[in-house]
Order: C-alpha cells, then sequence, then structure tokens
C-alpha cells in the first residue's frame, strides 16, 4: 500500500507555466513550439512541447471537426498518457503538463544530444559504421519491443524522432501519432542465419563492439549541436482513430512520414504492430547508406516506390543487408517480427539484457555551452502565438487587442525566437512533434 502511494505522490501534474524558465526554444513543428526550460521549483531541465489551442480548432475545424478539435485534442491526451505509462531508459517520461485557456504543454525528460539524423550528417561520409549501426539498432529493437508489449504501434518511427540521451543511450519522442491495439504477446524466439559463409567473420560479438565503444575514437564524431539543420521531411496524419484506446488488431489511419510509411498505410488495408518493423529497417538503411530507400521526386512517387520498387542493397552479402531486406518485406504478413529481429545472426552475441547499461555507448554528448542562466524573460503564450500569428488571425480574441507594452513584449519574443532558431539543430519539421 505504501508503495502504491509513494507512486502516485511521483505521479507528474499540473505545471505552474510561472515555475518554468524559458533557456532555450529547441525547434519548432506543424503545432507548436519546444523550449529548453528549467523547472524552478526543482532545478530540473525538462523539454517543454506547448501547443497553440487556437491552431488545434482552426485546423480542426478546417478537416470538418464540429467538435472544437475533439480529435486532435484526443491526440494529445493520448500522448499525455502513454508517457505518463512509460518506465523505461529508452522512453521518455512525462514530467507534468501545462494548460492555460491559450496553451497546452507537455514536460518531458530532455536529451542534450541531438537527434541520431543530425548525428549521422556529422559523420565524415554521413553514415554509420557496422557496429555503431548495430547498437543504436539494438536499443531501438529494445524500445520497440516495450512499446509493443503495452499494445502501442509507434508508427512514426525516424532518426529526427531518436534523441540522444545526456548518458549517450538513445531516447524515442513523439508519440501523437501512435495508437493502441491489443498489447503483443512475446513470441518464441527464433534464430535467423544467413546462407552464406561470410555472415560468420561479419557479425561481431557483443563484447567485441563493446571494446570499440569504450575508445574515444569510435567512429562518431563530436556534434556541435546548434550548426546542424536536420531535413525537412512531410508528415502524413488524417483520420483520428489513431487516438483510439482500445483497437482490437489493426488500424485504418492514414499516417507516418513519407519516406518511412509501409506499404499497407499507404494502401488502406489496416495496419498493425509490423509497421515499426518496416519503419526500422529504413532507418537502419539510412544510417547504413546515408539517405533513405524509395524517396522520390514528390510525395506520389515516392509512395510509388514504397510500393513496387525493392530496396537496393548495394554491396556485399552480409547480416546487416539481409536483416534490412526482412524488414522491408512489403508483405506485412512475411515481414520479420521484433522477436524475429532479436534472433537474427545480425544481432548475434547482443546481450539484450544489459545493453541499455552500457556505461560508454559510442557518442556521450558534451555539456552544452549555452549560457543556462535563459534568454530574456518570454512570455511562452505570446510566444507561440507570434510563431503562428498567420494560421490563426483573429482566432485569439485577446491577442488581436493587445496594449502596447504586449505588442512590444510579442516583438521581442519573435526577434528571441528567430536568433534561437538560427542556432538550432532542429529544422521545420522538428522531432519532438
Amino acid at each position: 500500500m505504501g508503495a502504491e502511494d509513494n507512486r502516485k505522490e511521483q505521479e507528474p501534474g499540473l505545471l505552474d507555466l510561472k515555475t518554468l524558465k524559458v533557456i532555450s526554444v529547441i525547434g519548432r513543428g506543424a503545432k507548436g513550439v519546444a523550449f529548453l526550460v528549467r523547472n524552478e521549483e526543482t532545478g530540473e531541465n525538462l523539454a517543454l512541447k506547448v501547443i497553440l489551442k487556437a491552431l488545434i480548432e482552426k485546423k480542426s475545424k478546417e478537416n470538418g471537426d464540429k467538435e472544437d478539435g475533439s480529435s486532435v485534442y484526443k491526440r494529445i491526451w493520448f500522448e499525455r498518457d502513454v508517457l505518463k505509462s512509460f518506465q523505461h531508459p529508452l522512453l521518455p517520461r512525462l514530467r507534468g503538463f501545462v494548460e492555460t485557456d491559450k496553451i497546452i504543454g507537455l514536460a518531458m525528460d530532455y536529451c542534450p544530444g541531438g537527434d541520431l539524423n543530425s548525428l549521422r550528417k556529422k559523420q565524415t561520409e554521413k553514415m554509420f559504421s557496422d557496429e555503431i549501426i548495430r547498437f543504436y539498432g539494438a536499443e531501438l529493437v529494445l524500445a520497440l519491443e516495450y512499446l509493443h508489449g503495452l499494445g502501442i504501434v509507434y508508427r512514426d518511427l525516424k532518426p529526427e524522432n531518436v534523441m540522444i540521451q545526456e548518458n549517450g543511450h538513445l531516447m524515442l519522442v513523439d508519440f501523437d501519432l501512435s495508437t493502441k491495439l491489443s498489447a503483443k504477446s512475446p513470441e518464441p524466439r527464433q534464430i535467423l542465419r544467413l546462407n552464406t559463409t561470410n555472415s560468420e567473420t561479419k557479425s561481431i560479438t557483443y563484447k567485441r563492439s563493446l571494446s570499440l565503444f569504450h575508445c574515444f575514437g569510435s567512429g562518431i564524431s563530436h556534434v556541435d549541436s546548434d550548426s546542424c539543420f536536420t531535413e525537412s521531411r512531410d508528415t502524413t496524419s488524417q483520420s483520428p482513430d489513431s487516438m483510439s484506446t482500445c483497437e482490437t488488431e489493426k488500424s485504418n489511419s492514414f499516417v507516418g512520414t513519407e519516406e518511412y510509411v509501409s506499404p499497407e498505410i499507404i494502401q488502406g488495408n489496416g495496419h498493425d504492430f509490423t509497421v515499426d518493423s518496416w519503419c526500422l529497417g529504413v532507418v537502419l538503411y539510412e544510417m547504413l547508406y546515408g539517405r533513405t530507400p524509395f524517396r522520390g521526386a514528390n510525395r506520389k512517387e515516392t509512395f510509388f516506390r514504397v510500393l513496387v520498387k525493392s530496396p537496393e542493397l548495394v554491396g556485399e552479402q552480409t547480416a546487416l543487408r539481409d536483416l534490412i531486406g526482412k524488414l522491408l518485406e512489403k508483405d506485412p504478413t512475411k515481414r520479420i517480427s521484433v522477436e524475429g529481429i532479436k534472433g537474427h545472426d545480425y544481432f548475434r552475441g547482443v546481450d539484450w539484457e544489459s545493453i541499455s547499461q552500457i556505461s560508454r555507448p559510442p557518442f556521450i554528448p558534451l555539456r552544452p555551452e549555452r549560457d543556462m542562466q535563459g534568454i530574456k524573460a518570454i512570455d511562452v503564450e505570446l510566444f507561440v502565438h507570434g510563431i503562428f500569428a498567420d494560421e490563426v488571425v483573429g482566432s485569439i480574441k485577446g491577442s488581436v487587442n493587445l496594449d502596447e507594452n504586449n505588442k512590444k513584449k510579442d516583438e521581442d519574443d519573435k526577434e528571441v525566437l528567430v536568433e534561437a532558431l538560427k542556432n538550432s539543430s532542429k529544422g521545420p519539421d522538428f522531432s519532438v512533434f
């Protein structure tokens, strides 16, 4: 009983916006702005994802929602509840939430190492080595396995949504496109081997790869996260059914990021946990080759390639290329599952129980040199409204007739944003969103 009471005391609750000091602007997305803030009461640094209510309501009306954004609010509350449920070292915790008459904010763990896409693009050839792909790939598999055990289909796995924690381990973020299905039961481990004599020599045991991670020159070059912008990628989201809390077997939502979306989502035949295996295949391909496998000149061409084109796995046959091929199987009923991935030859020798506890991952971010005292005082509500003013003109009645002092403050905040975003490593399609 005491343990249960203690857990309830630690559950995140409503935060007072006045106690959150803005240190910097991390980036912006389609629905809001992300800030690095310090909780003045606890001294903790947090990532605060702030969403403008007026923008939610405006977009909902444009989409024919007659209930003032109920479907979009469902997504926000779903993400809040999902974050509250996580107890895993590779997934974020909800540290509290903010709600006023103008904004909704979710406070969560802050990752100072930037995202996996920025880190990859800082490498000499914009690609990772086989050993580093194995480490990051294994952590992604563990995170997906945990989500599936909770009945959560992630549906938006991409490097921009994979952050680097202070300890160098990965963290998946952004769950507003996720959905809930019946929890997936663990499958018997199937050991998959290659039909090639080269596989054994190419596959490195976990202990051998660990020695590489302890070296300073492990193949990961240091990232100055303030000087790298990610590529802009379109995120597709149609149909609010991703917020259903009790679906039986499949979802029919059309969601995801176009270069990572699976064939079954494009076809609209319903999808399940195997969409995450497809996304993992695209991410591993991108880490290996420095590009995604199906990108076309436009969305139509990209979707056509996803449906009919086989991935070009250039190079000698290796365990990694074999795994990518099995992940990018167009037929979801034949696609390798998470349990099958863990038993694949590429991950032979990996100690799945301890990999997330490694003390020296490939890249550990340096402590930021930025002024942790924070930029000048920002009114978060006015700040976010200023960014999306053109999209919600007249939507916030109190903001249209601001007095002169507030108008000046709004302009000052916008100037700060422009300067902050110049120094941000996140592009318009910021990973938190």
